[in-house]
C-alpha cells in the first residue's frame, strides 16, 4: 500500500465530496449538514495547501486550509480542514495529511493554524495535539446541530520558524 499525496484541484471533488460526507454522517467532524457545491468549497478555502492522500489511485483522504477572517492582520492565521474516507481511519493518513498541511501552510507564510473540534472526536484531538496544537478554549453551546446545542475545542498551532520575528 502506497500512500501518495498531491494537490487537490477541481477534478478531486467528487471524490474529496464522498469523505466529506462520511465526516458529516458522523456527527463529530463539522457543523456542515450537506455537502457544499465545488464552487462554494472553493471560494470558502485558501487556493493553496489543499492536499489530497491517494492509494493506489483513490482519494483516501483530504486536508484544507480556510481563512479565519478577512482582515489583513490575519493573513496568516487558518483553520484547518482534515478528513479520511471510512474505511482508512486508524492508519496514520489523517497524522501524515495535517504534517503536511502544517508544512505547506508555513512554506505559504502562515503563522497560525486553528481546530475547532467537537469533543468527542478524540481522534481528530489527538493528532492536533501530536502536533503541536494546543487548547485555547472551551466554546460552550457555539452552535446547534439537529437542534442541539453543541461544544468545542478550540486548538491553536503556532509556527516555530514563521510570524517569530
Amino acid at each position: 500500500m502506497k500512500l501518495i499525496y498531491r494537490p487537490m484541484t477541481a477534478d478531486d471533488w467528487t471524490n474529496v465530496a464522498e469523505i466529506y460526507r462520511q465526516g458529516i454522517e458522523t456527527g463529530n467532524a463539522t457543523f456542515q449538514q450537506e455537502i457544499p457545491t465545488w464552487d462554494e468549497w472553493n471560494n470558502g478555502h485558501i487556493k493553496s495547501c489543499r492536499i489530497v492522500a491517494e492509494i493506489d489511485n483513490e482519494i483516501v483522504g483530504w486536508a484544507a486550509l480556510s481563512a479565519v477572517s478577512g482582515r489583513c492582520v490575519y493573513a496568516g492565521v487558518a483553520e484547518v480542514s482534515v478528513y479520511v474516507a471510512n474505511k482508512y481511519r486508524g492508519q496514520k493518513i489523517g497524522t501524515k495529511l495535517l504534517e503536511k498541511l502544517i508544512t505547506e501552510s508555513e512554506n505559504e507564510k502562515l503563522w497560525t493554524l486553528q481546530a475547532s473540534i467537537f469533543p468527542e472526536n478524540i481522534a481528530s484531538l489527538k493528532i492536533h495535539e501530536e502536533h503541536g496544537f494546543r487548547k485555547i478554549g472551551h466554546r460552550e453551546k457555539i452552535g446547534k446541530m439537529n437542534g442541539i446545542w453543541r461544544d468545542t475545542v478550540l486548538l491553536e498551532r503556532r509556527s516555530r520558524i514563521i510570524g517569530i520575528d
